[in-house]
């Protein structure tokens, strides 16, 4: 990456847009089945209300750093449990088990109705950025159950990343630490729950366009904040936009 695209240090004043390209995307941002599909899901409101079905607090995180970083934000709110937007095509989890039997013809429909619209917008989002600054900052917004197979996940925010990619890297690093400053009773993990290089979207994107500016994050929010809400939960959106400006800055 060229010093030009390295450079996060230009200062800003407060309210003015980053210097930063950000991009945000929420892959698992509600649980919404479209009406064809309905019928698929009948008495299965507990599992489509559960991690298992979306990433409860997402949508709020997103529109706020959405609105502090004045970035674009990409929406997916159709159920994962319908179609995976976070998965290759060729992923074994890119249908649920409700939907793997379904034929092929009606899977297929499901990609070009639901899954290719939200990666292709993404997609172009990147290409536009990266055509005007030669860098962009994609920055993917989940979240995480609390427990997950009985056990207590301990982390209330995760940082994931292609760790044999230096900018991704530093920018974790960084990322981490201006956030901890801001909030220093937050635990912090790099590439937890989940290894950032594993099958996603921004594990697809890197591999296309990381020698032309890409770098892509996935940031995981333990979902008892969002349950919990209040002070807390504002608090910790809070800390996460302020610490992306005090990348810029």
């Amino acid at each position: 990456m060229s010093a030009k695209r390295r450079n996060v240090s230009r200062r800003i004043t407060p309210n003015s847009p980053p210097p930063i390209p950000w991009l945000l995307t929420c892959e698992h941002a509600g649980n919404e089945i479209p009406t064809p599909y309905r019928s698929l899901f009948n008495g299965q409101k507990q599992l489509l209300d559960s991690h298992r079905g979306w990433d409860p607090g997402t949508l709020e995180l997103g529109k706020h750093l959405q609105a502090k970083l004045k970035s674009p934000l990409v929406v997916n709110k159709v159920s994962r449990l319908l179609i995976e937007n976070n998965r290759s095509l060729n992923h074994q989890q890119l249908f649920s088990a409700i939907t793997r039997e379904l034929t092929e013809e009606v899977r297929n429909q499901l990609i070009e109705d639901y899954y290719l619209p939200h990666r292709n917008e993404v997609e172009n989002h990147v290409l536009r950025i990266l055509a005007k600054t030669n860098q962009v900052v994609h920055i993917g917004v989940h979240s995480f159950t609390p427990i997950m197979h009985g056990i207590e996940r301990n982390a209330d925010v995760g940082l994931l990343y292609d760790p044999q990619y230096l900018p991704e890297r530093r920018f974790c690093a960084m990322w981490k630490r201006e956030l901890g400053k801001l909030n220093s009773s937050l635990r912090i993990r790099l590439n937890y729950p989940y290894r950032g290089a594993s099958d996603g979207l921004t594990q697809t994107l890197r591999r296309k366009y990381a020698k032309v500016g890409y770098v892509g994050i996935e940031l995981e929010v333990n979902q008892l904040w969002a349950k919990r809400g209040g002070a807390g939960w504002r608090n910790l959106m809070h800390s996460l936009s302020q610490s992306l400006l005090a990348l810029s800055s």
